[in-house]
Parts: structure tokens; sequence; C-alpha cells
């Protein structure tokens, strides 16, 4: 039998984001008594900046029935993020936080999210279903805050998952994102978010996270520290200092790229997590990877808000990005 001459192009990796998505208040430019009404969460943010690279994203959330919520959702649309598993709850909210920013661009978060929907995905009658769907995906990519949504006994669900979704393989990133307003204490956090790394494949944390959690000293002690609990890939963000990357204990130092001006810190991290998923997702080695991230929240950092205009980053990243 003639053998066929059609090459075999291997299916895209398929990412899916965990997380909630809220409304957001900025600082209007040049307006710093006005707000601008956007949106943005950590893990859509970084959604968002793997969907404009050309990764294939899903998000994963729930939404009110509002038209503020479906505004978001149609918004993630445009984007090329799928939508398919944002849940819908009638008669609720989703959560709201403004952002305050002093003279050198570092922000404060003030938010009202409690009765969100969003922090229910993993305690409902459509978990199951959920947990099912996402099977299926490549990677799953969450953060601490995802993590404290959930409380006890959902967490317990979304590790169970992981659990089985590393065991079909399935590789699992994580962004600590400590925020202490989130949990109900420093213990606990440090319990839940240690147990996450247990099942975490390439963790993305920052040296502020990881000195108020773990108490190291240096990026070099967070990288070991982390490794210890399992991951094999690390990445500790260093602000202006660029970052540490650690492969099974090997390190190497990757320097930041210049932002052309600082305005506004908001997704800074966010925004370097997808360049550099987007970058390993295409084969590149863990240095380069970085080097995107830090081009990603170089461009981010100039703007107002976590999600900056689509044009300004494209042309910012150039093409091809990879």
């Amino acid at each position: 039998m003639p053998q066929s001459t059609h090459e075999t192009r291997a299916a895209p990796v398929r990412v899916a984001c965990i997380g909630e998505c809220m409304l957001e208040l900025s600082a209007a430019e040049g307006k710093p008594d006005l707000r601008r009404l956007g949106f943005g969460g950590d893990t859509l943010n970084t959604a968002v900046y793997l969907a404009r690279i050309g990764i294939p994203v899903d998000y994963v959330s729930a939404m009110g029935d509002d038209p503020y919520s479906q505004r978001m959702i149609d918004a993630w649309g445009s984007e090329g993020i799928g939508t398919g598993l944002v849940q819908r709850a009638a008669g609720r909210l989703p959560g709201l936080y403004i952002i305050e920013l002093d003279e050198q661009g570092e922000r404060r978060f003030f938010y009202w999210r409690q009765q969100a929907p969003a922090r229910e995905i993993f305690s409902n009658e459509r978990t199951d279903e959920l947990c099912t769907k996402l099977l299926n995906y490549d990677w799953l990519y969450l953060s601490g805050i995802s993590l404290s949504l959930y409380g006890e006994a959902g967490r317990e669900r979304l590790f169970d998952l992981l659990r089985q979704f590393r065991a079909k393989g399935g590789r699992v990133a994580f962004d600590s994102n400590y925020r202490a307003r989130g949990w109900p204490s420093v213990e606990v956090a440090r319990r839940e978010i240690r147990d996450q790394m247990g099942l975490t494949d390439l963790v993305l944390s920052s040296i502020e996270d990881e000195t108020g959690l773990n108490n190291v000293r240096n990026a070099e002690e967070a990288c070991d520290f982390i490794h210890g609990l399992g991951p094999r890939l690390v990445v500790i963000k260093q602000g202006g200092e660029g970052c540490m990357v650690s492969v099974d204990g090997r390190k190497t130092h990757v320097p930041p790229v210049k932002a052309a001006q600082v305005v506004d810190a908001t997704a800074a991290g966010d925004s370097f997590n997808a360049g550099f998923l987007a970058a390993r997702l295409r084969g590149a080695d863990t240095a380069e990877a970085a080097r995107l991230g830090h081009r990603c929240a170089a461009i981010v950092i100039g703007h107002h808000g976590a999600i900056v205009p689509r044009d300004a980053f494209r042309s910012g990243l150039g093409e091809p990005a990879i």
C-alpha cells in the first residue's frame, strides 16, 4: 500500500487558565481623579497575553447573568480566549476591585468580591462535569489567588483533579501569587500553597511571595526550597533585577528587559508568565522563555491597567513573538 505523502502535524497544545476575573476601576490616563472601567484578574490576564501570543487557551471561571459579566465574556472571546467552560450564575454579580497607584507606579488594591460566583466552581452541582472536561487539556494554569477562592473543600476537589490530570500526562503551571487578605491566615496559605506545589510541574513565583511565605533570603534559596516540594522547573521573578530560572537545581539568572516607561506595574508578573509559558510550549529553552516573559512585562508596565491595548502589546512584542 503506498505511503501517504501528507505531513502529519501535532495537535496544538491546549491550555486552561483557572481563576477569577473581576471588574477593574483604574486611574484614567492623565486624569487621576477619574476611574476607567475595565476588567482583570491574575489568571485571566495571563490567558489574554497567551492568546495574543498565539497559544490556544480557554478560561475557567464563573460569572453572573448581569450585563457586566456578559461584556467581560464577550471581551475574552474577542481576544480569542475560549469561554465554553465559564459558568453563569443567575442573580449573581462578579467581583470588583479598584487600583490606587503611588508616584512610582506601585499599586494597592481594594476588593469587593466575597459573593462572586467564581468562588464556587469546585463546590457546586457542575463541578464533576467541569473536572471531567479539564482532564482533556494539556496544561492547567492557576495561582495562589485561585486557591484562596475555593475554601478547604473546594481546594481538596481541585487537588484531586490535579492528581488525576497529571496521572494522565497533563502538566500544571502555578504562580504562588500570595495575597494575605485572601487567606484566613499565613499558616493556611503556606500549607495549601505547598500542597499545590507538590502537584505542579512549572512554578512561576516571585521573591516577595517566597520571602513572605517561606522565609527564604534570596532567589537561590527559594528555588531550592520549591524543588524540595517536587517541581522540576522553577522561576523566581525579581522585579527590576530580572529572574532566576532553575531546572532540577541548575540555576540561571536572566536580566530584565528595560521598559520605555513605568506607568503601572499591574499584571507585570501575569504577562511575564504568559511569555514564559508560551515560549516553552513552542520549544524555547528556559533562558529564551524568560527573555520573552521580560519583554511582555516591559510592555505591560508602560500602560495603565491589567490589560493593555492589543495593538500596543503586539507592536511592542514584534512579529513573530518567538
